[in-house]
């Protein structure tokens, strides 16, 4: 189902501090059901991504995407320094596990790297916590050139009494998410072993990378075997998508709901112009969805 949309939502706040002010927004498309709202702030989108990450495991996906600028809510890749961003994504990652604290000894959460981990551990978010803290790759000079010479593997790391997997910002180094993979397999074995599922959710994971070939078959063939073979497996449980420009606006999904692209018209103000059950690539919406919704929006001023 596809449908076009126009409608405005009432003012309220919007973004982390210094972000600027956004209008909430309650849609309901043209067959009649509610759309959800682009979150006002992070401590809403946590919460809509947990609901909407709670609903797709209920539902029996294995594989989970929860997406979303972390600088600001209305911020583009590269708006924030890199070190900035996964700082940012291991605190919203700690509010959102809140959802496992029940099996908190039984989900592991895979940091990109042992530094990284160690780093959390010590002096981040996760310092004290009952969650297995883990990692997917071992970083050392040899990694920096292309080679790894140490033979680990994350999915050795796979205990049988893991319940829930989470790949914590997996975007740095491709070979992260070729271990998130071997982790995914590794779960999928035990599953044919003792039938207990072991979900992955990949968390700020840039997984758009796989999806629009960003890396190219010849060079990174790992990466293009996962763009063919995971990636139709992932379901987006919570996605947000921002564009900028003239005609710039927002695609965001909160599962079980529609895609939604939104049209910012000002700084205070955005509309529903599209929704749609089947995931709309990037380029579609950049280049034809947001301009013709920014010329009709400026004909039915006129």
């Amino acid at each position: 189902m596809i449908s076009s949309v126009l409608a405005q939502g009432k003012p309220i706040c919007f973004g982390r501090d210094g972000c600027r002010r956004q209008r909430r927004c309650a849609f309901v498309n043209s067959s009649g059901y509610e759309l959800s709202s682009f979150p006002l702030d992070y401590p809403e989108a946590i919460k809509q991504a947990r609901e909407s990450t709670e609903s797709a495991l209920d539902d029996g996906f294995e594989l989970l995407e929860v997406e979303f600028p972390t600088s600001c809510l209305d911020a583009v890749a590269g708006d924030a320094e890199g070190a900035n961003e996964m700082t940012y994504s291991s605190e919203y990652l700690r509010s959102f596990s809140r959802l496992f604290l029940d099996r908190a000894d039984r989900t592991r959460i895979f940091f990109p790297d042992k530094k990284e981990m160690e780093l959390q551990r010590e002096v981040g978010p996760w310092s004290q916590t009952n969650f297995q803290l883990d990692y997917f790759t071992k970083p050392s000079g040899f990694l920096d050139i292309g080679v790894d010479i140490s033979g680990y593997d994350p999915s050795e790391h796979v205990d049988d009494q893991d319940e829930l997997f989470i790949a914590a910002y997996p975007s740095f180094d491709p070979r992260e998410l070729v271990a998130a993979d071997k982790v995914f397999q590794c779960a999928r074995k035990k599953f044919q072993q003792d039938g207990r599922r072991r979900p992955l959710i990949f968390f700020n994971a840039e997984l758009d990378r796989l999806r629009s070939n960003y890396y190219p078959g010849l060079f990174y063939p790992e990466m293009s075997r996962l763009s063919k073979e995971m990636m139709p497996l992932v379901e987006s449980a919570y996605y947000i998508h921002n564009f900028k420009g003239a005609g710039g606006g927002v695609l965001f999904r909160a599962y079980p709901g529609p895609w939604q692209v939104l049209l910012r018209i000002n700084k205070e103000e955005v509309l529903v112009v599209h929704t749609q059950d089947e995931r709309p690539s990037l380029k579609e919406v950049a280049l034809n969805v947001l301009p013709k919704a920014a010329l009709e929006y400026r004909r039915q001023l006129r």
